[in-house]
C-alpha cells in the first residue's frame, strides 16, 4: 500500500484550493458523493497528476446487526477502481435498523459486547471479500455510551484487528470528543490498540458547548486535538494523516496553515521509515490486509440480539419511543436533537430551494423539525426531501397559496407524481400515515 502521506479531505466547496495546496499528497473523497462514470474534473487533474485519492464510505453500517448490502459494497468497490485507490476506508458503526425500518442519517456507535463484536467481524470479512483493496475502519466519535459494556474500546478494536486482519483508521479528534463526552482515556486507547494495523490519522476541529464535544469538522483544529496526534506520533510513524473540514470552509491560506501545523507534528526525526517499531512489526505480519485469524460467522442469535438493541435505540432517537433502559436519557435527547437538526441541514443542502419557498431558513427549520418529530428517515436524505414536502402539502401548507403552488411544482418534478388527491389526504390522516 505504501505511504500516503499529508492530505486533505476532498470537498467541492474547496476544490480549487486543493488542488494549489502545497505539498499535498492524497486527499480522501466521500465514496457516495462521487459517481465513478462522472468523476468531477478536478478530482481527475488531481489523479492524474499523481495525488493518490482514497474513497470514504459513510454508508454500510458494517457495525448493523444486518450483513452488508452488496449493491453498497459493489458500489464502493467500483469507486475504488475508478479513482485507482490503494485502499478504501468506512466506520466502526451503525446506520440503519431493518425491523423496524429506521435511517440514523448518521454514525452512531455500536455496544463493546461480544455478540456485536462478533457481527461486526463477519460483517468486515464479509466487506473485505467483496473489495478489490485492503480496507481500513475509523473509530468514531459519540455522544453516549451503551449499557453493559463487556470491552474497552482498546479490547474491542484489538480484537476485531486479531479476528480480521481489517487496518485501523485513528481519528484522532474522535478520542479527543470521546474523552469529554465517554470519559475515555485516549492515551489508553493508544497504548492498547494494534497500531501496527495503523493505515492512517484523521484530525479534525470541534466545539465544546454545555459539557458535550460536538464533532463538527467545521472548526479549526484545536491545540488538544493536535496534542494528541502528537501522542500518536510518540508511538508510531503514521503512513498517512489526513485533514477533514466539512462546513464553514476558511479561506485557503488558513487550510494550508492547518495542513502545515499536522505535517509538523508527524514529520519524522532522525529514523529512517524502515527504523519505526510499527514498520518492523508490520513487515512481520504482512501487507496483504488478509485475516490474521478466523471464527466462525456470528450465529443468529447474536445477530437477533444485537438488532433488537440497536432497533429500540434507533426508535428513541429518531421516532420519540421510550429510551431503552440504562442509557443516559439527557444524552440520548442531546444526540435526537442532532440527528434532527442535521437532517434539517442536509436537506437544505440536498433541495435548496425549500427554504427559499418556505420563507426563509428560520420557517423551513422549524418545519422541518415539526416534521421530523413524528416522520423518521427510512430511505435516505433525497427521499426525505420529497416526503418532507408531500407532508407540507397533505396539511395544506405552505399557508400561502403561492408558495404552496411553487412547493406542489418542486414536489411533482421530482417525484413524477401528481399532488394527493384530498381524498387521499384524508385517508392517509385516518390511518397515521401523515401523523
Amino acid at each position: 500500500m505504501g505511504r500516503l502521506g499529508a492530505g486533505i479531505g476532498w470537498r467541492p466547496e474547496i476544490a480549487d484550493a486543493v488542488e494549489r495546496l502545497p505539498g499535498l499528497d492524497w486527499v480522501e473523497v466521500v465514496a457516495e458523493n462521487v459517481c465513478p462514470g462522472h468523476l468531477p474534473e478536478a478530482l481527475l487533474r488531481l489523479r492524474e497528476r499523481g495525488t493518490k485519492i482514497v474513497p470514504h464510505g459513510v454508508s454500510l453500517g458494517l457495525g448493523g446487526a444486518d450483513r452488508p448490502d452488496p449493491a453498497k459494497l459493489t458500489a464502493l468497490a467500483e469507486r475504488a477502481v475508478a479513482l485507482g485507490a490503494p485502499l478504501v476506508t468506512e466506520h466502526i458503526a451503525f446506520v440503519r435498523t431493518t425491523s423496524p425500518v429506521l435511517e440514523a442519517g448518521h454514525l452512531l456507535p455500536v455496544p463493546r459486547t461480544r455478540d456485536a463484536l462478533d457481527v461486526l467481524c463477519e460483517n468486515v470479512r464479509i466487506a473485505q471479500d467483496a473489495l478489490p483493496v485492503p480496507l481500513a475502519l475509523e473509530n468514531i466519535a459519540a455522544l453516549f455510551s451503551w449499557p453493559g459494556e463487556e470491552m474497552t474500546e482498546g479490547q474491542f478494536l484489538t480484537e476485531l484487528v486479531e479476528r480480521t486482519g481489517v487496518r485501523l483508521l485513528v481519528d484522532v479528534a474522535n478520542l479527543h470528543t470521546n474523552r469529554v463526552n465517554r470519559g475515555e482515556d485516549p492515551a489508553a486507547v493508544l497504548d492498547a490498540i494494534p497500531l501496527e494495523a495503523l493505515a492512517y490519522v484523521h484530525v479534525a476541529g470541534g466545539i465544546e458547548r454545555d459539557g458535550v464535544w460536538h464533532d463538527t469538522h467545521a472548526h479549526p483544529v484545536p491545540p488538544v486535538v493536535l496534542d494528541l496526534l502528537a501522542e500518536l506520533r510518540s508511538r508510531v510513524d503514521p503512513p498517512g494523516v489526513l485533514l477533514e473540514r466539512d462546513d464553514d470552509f476558511p479561506a485557503e491560506a488558513e487550510l494550508a496553515s492547518e495542513l502545515a501545523a499536522i505535517r509538523a507534528v508527524v514529520t519524522p526525526g532522525t529514523g529512517t521509515e524502515e527504523d519505526s517499531p510499527a514498520r518492523a512489526r508490520e513487515a512481520v505480519a504482512g501487507q496483504d490486509g488478509g485475516p490474521a485469524s478466523t471464527t466462525g460467522a456470528a450465529d443468529d442469535g447474536a445477530r437477533t440480539r444485537v438488532a433488537l438493541g440497536q432497533a429500540a435505540l434507533l426508535s428513541a432517537l429518531v421516532a420519540g419511543t421510550p429510551v431503552p433502559e440504562g442509557f443516559d436519557r439527557a444524552r440520548i435527547r442531546v444526540q435526537a436533537r442532532a440527528l434532527a437538526a442535521k437532517r434539517a441541514d442536509v436537506v437544505a443542502k440536498l433541495a435548496p430551494e425549500l427554504p427559499v419557498i418556505l420563507g426563509g431558513r428560520g420557517p423551513y427549520r422549524e418545519a422541518f423539525l415539526t416534521y421530523a418529530k413524528s416522520r423518521p428517515m427510512t430511505a435516505g436524505y433525497r427521499r426525505d426531501a420529497l416526503d418532507f414536502a408531500e407532508h407540507l402539502l397533505v396539511r395544506d401548507l405552505p399557508a400561502d397559496l403561492a408558495a404552496r403552488r411553487r412547493l406542489t411544482s418542486w414536489w411533482r418534478e421530482r417525484s413524477g407524481a401528481r399532488p394527493p388527491h384530498p381524498l387521499v389526504r384524508w385517508a392517509r390522516a385516518l390511518t397515521g400515515r401523515a401523523a
